[in-house]
């Protein structure tokens, strides 16, 4: 299709997020440019995988997860530990992939969705539609104009000379309204944004993006569904950079926290905000993390949630069970004072 332009408009909200990411990437390029350690990395894949598999109903915990790539015996649904190794070899080939070519795109494809559909590493010979309960909420084109739309939105994205974030995200939304396959469009989406982005910048290779789109699920396919109705990506495109740049700040504190040495004064200024956004409730810790606005569990616990129990600020509605799936936490004290050392 010549001419091919997908209809976007840029809003002030675009251009500041756009400029704040910016900024984001230029610190962690300049101030910790090795920041991206091999076991960051296998940790951030692995949790990339759970949160992109999870957004499509797969039920496998990060321990799940972490097991069936580790190569280990996991008690579950065949499928869904069929759909964990599969996206495990698919983003592995990341690197590897030229995302400009559609060969790769249906290689990719047929990584992703071996053994679990019949047209793997086909575009779709059928008609497709997105479904809230019963009702169609997106129809997409048929089936013989699929292998032309991808290659138009593929041309269009390498001649476009819109920013790489701004024309990775449209590139999204316009691959989810061609909806190319039978099945697997969403972490084929997904996928293909993040290869997009890691051509662009290496870091993005390693982001887990997919974490923030799952805690952000309704918003994300609200996104999607106000871009069709309205014919324009711009929501989606905001809502895309949003999730971006709280990965990246996630990211930076992470990597901060990993390489300098906590203050009492930073360890008093997170126990602060814990009980700030706890107020006088009893909350689990995905509760307080979405306060928060955190997506790294592990960070969480180590730098807010662990000091603020061992400084006896806070304490567990079920003390002799510090595992259970029932946890849930409550400050000890009604000020917001720190106890002094």
């Amino acid at each position: 299709m010549a001419g091919y332009e997908p209809p976007f408009h840029m809003s002030n909200s675009i251009v500041n997020l756009l400029v704040e990411i910016s900024e984001q990437i230029g610190r962690i390029t300049v101030l910790q440019p090795e920041s991206v350690t091999p076991h960051l990395r296998k940790e951030n894949r692995i949790r990339t995988i759970h949160a992109s598999l999870a957004i499509e109903h797969n039920s496998l915990s990060v321990e799940q997860v972490t097991a069936i790539i580790s190569g280990k015996h996991v008690l579950g649904n065949p499928n869904e530990i069929k759909e964990v190794q599969n996206a495990y070899q698919a983003y592995e080939l990341m690197s590897e992939l030229n995302p400009y070519s559609v060969d790769d795109l249906l290689k990719a494809h047929r990584f992703m969705m071996q053994g679990l559909i019949k047209e793997n590493g086909k575009f779709r010979s059928g008609a497709a539609g997105i479904y809230a309960g019963d009702a169609i909420v997106h129809m997409a084109p048929p089936a013989k104009f699929v292998s032309g739309q991808i290659k138009d939105l593929i041309g269009w994205y390498q001649k476009s000379d819109m920013h790489p974030l701004i024309k990775s995200a449209v590139f999204h939304y316009e691959f989810e309204f061609i909806h190319p396959f039978a099945d697997g469009n969403g972490r084929m989406g997904r996928l293909w944004h993040t290869i997009l982005l890691g051509q662009w910048k290496e870091l993005f290779y390693w982001l887990p993006i997919e974490t923030l789109i799952r805690t952000r699920q309704h918003e994300y396919y609200s996104a999607l569904g106000k871009a069709d109705k309205e014919g324009d990506s711009s929501e989606f495109v905001e809502m895309m950079l949003s999730v971006i740049h709280d990965t990246l700040r996630d990211y930076e504190e992470v990597t901060d926290q990993d390489t300098d040495q906590d203050t009492d004064q930073d360890v008093d200024a997170r126990v602060r905000k814990i009980l700030e956004v706890m107020s006088n409730k009893t909350l689990s810790a995905a509760e307080i993390m979405d306060a928060l606005g955190l997506s790294h569990r592990q960070t969480f616990r180590k730098n807010y949630l662990n000091p603020a129990l061992e400084l006896g600020m806070i304490e567990r509605t079920i003390p002799d069970k510090p595992n259970s799936r029932n946890q849930k936490y409550r400050k000890v004290r009604k000020t917001l004072d720190v106890k002094s050392r």
